[in-house]
């Protein structure tokens, strides 16, 4: 089991890298004479029409609404294994991380709303605040090696997961829009069809994968979030089935996981933060990053995610709910909270939800985001760093 955590650790930990890069590689080019070229590469557009099904979006979109999909379908698969038979299968392994993660979601999205409530607009990014991105904080602890104990990791791998979870909950319940009941119906056939499958013991990717497109096409055509479709398909992929042709037992969700984590990581997700995060510094000034929904976002994920998941596991493990993770001190466990104030990716997809107009706020919303999941980042590090030559 150790060597599987290290191995997940070690392919986030370098995608966190590419992430970084892409980040930089897209500020330079808005913030420079190809800002033009940069932007008009998003707003490339793109079709794919089959017989009446007509579906144009800019490339931005589908990259958002398409690619980030298998994103989440990956996230479902992790999701489903652990709470199957990985560190989030009993009471005992998902209670600290479990509490930690409820406070890492409720304190940041409490000090949004405390900075933003009267602003209608401002509030709808209330959730902003509250993701932890898993590739760049493991990407961190990856730089401190063997300074921090593997239990942290796991530790911070669980509550990212959960994390992950609950920002699933909160696209589904309350960033859709206006529904189609046609879309909805097909969809609903659809994932119907894949539970009805799994539970006939069907063992063919290729039958999945179909199925899936057509609930992705009718969740994407019906108001609510496109990516839901790629968890929902992840939680029919049988955990294990038999291939009928030779008698051999193998997990068809695993062999996925697999599969799409190269992709995901160091193709997607860079991709993701390459179209998203260039935010144009030239138009965003010290005041606009200390009105409401920037000082929210940066409240929220410095100040509120460490508050909340250090805060929430203290009084967990004080009342004796749960233990601190093996191996590791108080202050390492501060430290790694901090670490999850780093929502980069994760973030600025919520907030792509929460303002669909990329310019409400001048990317100040964005930029709030890239400075304190930085901000975050370099604090745990050099916290992480004095707990273990403290010790």
């Amino acid at each position: 089991m150790n060597n599987i955590i290290e191995e997940f650790i070690k392919k986030e930990s370098s995608s966190g890298i590419l992430l970084i890069v892409a980040t930089v590689f897209a500020l330079m080019l808005k913030n420079s004479f190809l800002s033009e070229y940069y932007i008009s590469f998003l707003q490339t557009p793109v079709e794919v029409r089959f017989a009446d099904l007509h579906i144009a979006k800019p490339l931005l979109l589908w990259i958002n609404d398409g690619l980030m999909a298998i994103f989440f379908l990956l996230i479902g698969l992790e999701v489903k294994r652990e709470f199957l038979e990985g560190q989030l299968s009993t009471p005992g392994q998902i209670a600290l991380p479990g509490i930690a993660a409820i406070g890492g979601m409720v304190v940041p999205a409490l000090f949004y709303i405390y900075i933003n409530h009267g602003d209608p607009t401002a509030m709808r990014g209330w959730a902003i605040p509250t993701a932890t991105d898993i590739a760049f904080a493991l990407g961190v602890l990856a730089l401190l090696g063997k300074r921090v104990p593997l239990s942290l990791k796991v530790f911070l791998m669980a509550l990212a997961i959960i994390d992950d979870l609950g920002a699933i909950v909160i696209i589904a319940l309350f960033y859709t829009v206006e529904l189609s009941t046609l879309s909805i119906t097909i969809a609903a056939i659809a994932l119907t069809t894949l539970i009805i499958m799994n539970r006939m013991g069907v063992a063919k990717k290729a039958a999945y994968i179909i199925v899936g497109v057509v609930l992705w096409v009718s969740v994407l055509k019906s108001g609510v979030h496109a990516t839901l479709a790629g968890v929902a398909l992840a939680f029919t992929i049988p955990l294990n089935c038999t291939n009928r042709e030779t008698g051999e037992r193998f997990s068809m969700s695993k062999e996925m996981e697999h599969e799409l984590h190269f992709w995901v990581a160091f193709f997607i997700l860079p991709l993701f933060a390459f179209v998203n995060a260039g935010v144009d510094l030239r138009n965003v000034s010290l005041e606009q990053m200390t009105t409401g929904v920037p000082l929210g976002i940066m409240a929220g994920l410095f100040l509120g995610k460490q508050i909340g998941v250090f805060g929430f596991t203290w009084i967990a493990i004080k009342l004796g709910l749960t233990k601190i993770p093996e191996n590791s001190s108080w202050l390492q466990l501060y430290g790694v909270s901090v670490l999850t104030g780093i929502g980069f990716t994760m973030s600025l997809f919520v907030d792509s939800l929460a303002f669909t107009d990329g310019n409400l706020y001048q990317q100040a919303d964005k930029l709030a985001v890239l400075l304190a999941s930085f901000a975050a980042g370099i604090v745990g590090y050099l916290i992480l760093r004095m707990a273990r030559s403290s010790a």
